[in-house]
Parts: structure tokens; sequence; C-alpha cells
């Protein structure tokens, strides 16, 4: 990145690859309530799109129903959105990425939006591989209707009102390794340096990338006996590993012990480094990755970092073949199929 410019005594903003500054990534003033982790998740956001130099123009946004699905008005306010109904924004995403592939999609879920009414649709949208980020700001409670468990709140822990949760929990990024995703990862909103790099990489990967992540809900599950708090998530937290990012245009330079970094090259020439912590952890192995979540889970962990990683895996977009040109904007007659086309489908199906 260019060297800051100085304007007499102030100095002037930086300016990413294709000229940008970091405002050009803002979006409107948060009416979350303040120190909502979900807020910190839109800063990580306008960081990451930032760096990477992403358009924004280039971009298009989509959300369901709840506190995150609000998020999207407060990033990236010069790019596409979509605020759907409450679950559904899989399916009006999958749609717009059809329509057009050369958008980059990200979807801003939460954990009452997916795991609960959009349970199925965010399952056939990772089966399918949709080429988009899909994160899931995960506070384990419905924030809207004032507090109650959800589908992903962990079994023992409490409300503010000393309500137990008796039932077990649902593991957004097991259910999506087991799905087949090519990208998932679990961040913490309160670990702005892991998420920004896991970002970063789902940026850089061509297919669908699940990021579920903690981020607490400082109204009603931020208390002694939340599982989901910002003080308990920094107790809790288990890394798998530290996470580097080197974008295709910079000078790889890595300084490690021999067999302490794996990299992996992404599609556009990117590379992740996984810097070994305690364990040989294999991403790649979607069998290992469910026996570590699992374990994580037995030991009352809260493990992040990339869980999974496969950069192979083709998207639904390639899978279909589909014309380099923006199916949105092909005229009539080459979607149409003509009399005669029409005439030999029906006298094939005769």
């Amino acid at each position: 990145m260019d060297s800051v410019l100085k304007t007499g005594t102030a100095e002037a903003p930086k300016e990413n690859r294709i000229g940008l500054k970091s405002s050009d990534y803002q979006g409107g003033k948060s009416t979350l309530c303040a120190g909502c982790g979900h807020d910190a998740i839109s800063n990580q956001i306008v960081r990451a799109f930032y760096e990477m130099s992403i358009k924004p123009e280039s971009v298009a946004k989509f959300s369901g129903i709840g506190c995150s699905s609000k998020t999207p008005a407060y990033f990236m306010q010069r790019s596409h959105g979509f605020n759907t109904v409450h679950g559904r924004m899989p399916a009006v995403a999958t749609g717009a990425m059809l329509a057009n592939h050369r958008l980059m999609g990200i979807g801003v879920s939460g954990d009452g939006d997916t795991a609960s009414i959009g349970l199925g649709q965010f399952m056939h949208m990772v089966r399918r591989n949709i080429p988009m980020i899909y994160i899931i700001e995960n506070n384990g409670v419905y924030g809207l209707t004032k507090g109650q468990f959800s589908a992903t709140a962990d079994e023992g822990s409490k409300l503010k009102t000393g309500v137990v949760n008796d039932l077990h929990p649902m593991d957004l990024c097991a259910l999506a390794v087991q799905l087949g995703c090519g990208f998932v990862a679990r961040g913490f909103a309160g670990d702005p340096k892991q998420m920004i790099n896991i970002l970063k990489a789902s940026i850089a990967h061509d297919g669908m990338a699940v990021i579920d992540v903690i981020s607490p809900c400082v109204t009603f599950n931020n208390h002694e006996g939340s599982t989901k708090g910002y003080q308990y998530s920094k107790d809790h937290q288990e890394l798998l590993h530290q996470i580097g990012f080197v974008q295709s245009y910079e000078q790889i330079e890595v300084d490690y012990e021999p067999g302490t970094v794996k990299e992996v090259e992404m599609h556009d020439g990117s590379k992740i480094l996984l810097k070994k912590l305690e364990e040989d952890y294999d991403a790649s192995s979607p069998i290992e990755a469910l026996k570590r979540l699992h374990r994580a889970e037995e030991e009352g962990q809260m493990l992040t970092g990339l869980v999974h990683l496969n950069p192979q895996k083709k998207s639904f977009i390639s899978l279909l073949n589909v014309t380099d040109d923006v199916l949105a904007t092909l005229p009539l007659e080459r979607t149409r199929p003509p009399k005669e086309a029409l005439a030999k489908i029906m006298k094939d199906l005769m």
C-alpha cells in the first residue's frame, strides 16, 4: 500500500489499489445496541473488503430478518442490497448469483434466521456450493423478540431470567462440513485480527464460504451463565491455528520453522498460511474437522479458525457451465428457444 501522503499538517487518508479510501466502504449509522458484536463484524467486513481492493459496486449484499440482518445497511452503502423475508435469504441470493455471476455475494444472517426458519434453505445453498460468503452472526438468542434461546444456544446456558436451556445445540460449522462446504470457519467478533484474515480468505475462495461468528448480544446474552458473551468467549476460545493471508499481488515473505506452517493457494493466486499451534490439524480433512468440532463441544471450548478448506471444490456456476455473459442481460432471442426446438422437445416426450 502506498505510503501516507501529507497535506500541510494533516495526513491524507490512505487509498487501496483501486484508489478508494476506507470511508468508501462505510455504510449508514448503526442502530444496534452499543457494544453489539454485530457492529464489530461490520467494521471487520469494511476493513477486509477495503484491503482486498474489492470495488463496492461489484458486491451484492443479502440478509433476512433479525438484528444481524440489519447490518448490511452499516457497510458498503455503494453496493447492491436485498433484505429478504425471514429465513429466505439463501433462495434470493441463489437466484441473484445465477442471474449475475460477476457480482461478489455476501450474505449476513443470524442463528435464528439460519438455524431455525431458514435451515432448509441454508442446507441446500451449501449443497449447491453457491459462490458467495455466508456470515452467521451467532449470539444464541433471538434479539429482536426479547432474547429467547435460539437453536445454537448451548445446553445448560442460562437466560438473564434464570431459565436454563435443556436442548442440544446445533453446530452450523459441523453441518456445513457434513454437507460438503469447501470453506468453513468460525470466528469471534472480539478477535478482529483473526476475523479479518478469515474474511480475506473467504473473498479469495471460489465457492460458498460459511463463517459462523460468535457475536455477543450485550442486551440479552452477555451475563454470567451465558456461553456466548464476551467474557465467556474470551475465556473458552480455542484457536486451531494462527491464520495469515497473503494477497496474490504481495511479495510472499514468511518467517517460520520447518513443518510449522501449511500454505494453501487459492483460486486467485492468494495464499492462506495456517501456523500450527498445539496440535497438527489438517484443515483439508472433513473427517478431522468433524472430530475436532465434536471434541471442542465435549470440552466446552469455542473452537475458532479455519475449520475446513477445499479450494478445488467446483462452485455451482462452474458445474452449470454458465455462459461468460451475464444471464440477466441476455436478449430474448438468446434465451427463448425457437419454435423448432420446442417442437422437437415435445416430440421426444411423446
